[in-house]
């Protein structure tokens, strides 16, 4: 599957059990880990396992093998992998208190210079 199609798919599993703020990140140029972090949050602990069960249910259902799940015990953030793409659903109040999103957009890329915002 390729790279475009894959996000589109993520986005639809998430879209479609409504995830709250979702947001997508190019770290192609930050890391070699994977290509793009996917946030999305949960209103409850429920609503974020069903929003990583979702994305893990689709992913399979289009040919994709996901590399791991973590987190579903607490609930308050899952991390799935999917190889190019690793998704993030988390409450809104974990989101706010690791605040990826700063993380990754300011992270140094390959050559050591830290992204302008």
């Amino acid at each position: 599957m390729e790279l475009e199609e894959l996000k589109s798919v993520i986005l639809a599993a998430l879209e479609d059990l409504k995830a709250k703020d979702i947001t997508v990140i190019d770290v192609r140029e930050r890391t070699s880990v994977t290509d793009y972090m996917i946030i999305a949050s949960g209103t409850s602990n429920r609503h974020v396992k069903s929003l990583a069960d979702n994305v893990l249910i689709e992913a399979k259902n289009n040919g994709l093998r996901p590399l791991g799940a973590e987190g579903a015990a607490g609930s308050d953030w899952i991390l799935v992998d999917l190889g190019e793409i690793v998704v993030h659903v988390m409450l809104p109040a974990t989101r706010e208190f690791y605040d990826l999103e700063r993380f990754w957009r300011q992270a140094p890329d390959a050559s050591g210079s830290i992204a302008a915002e």
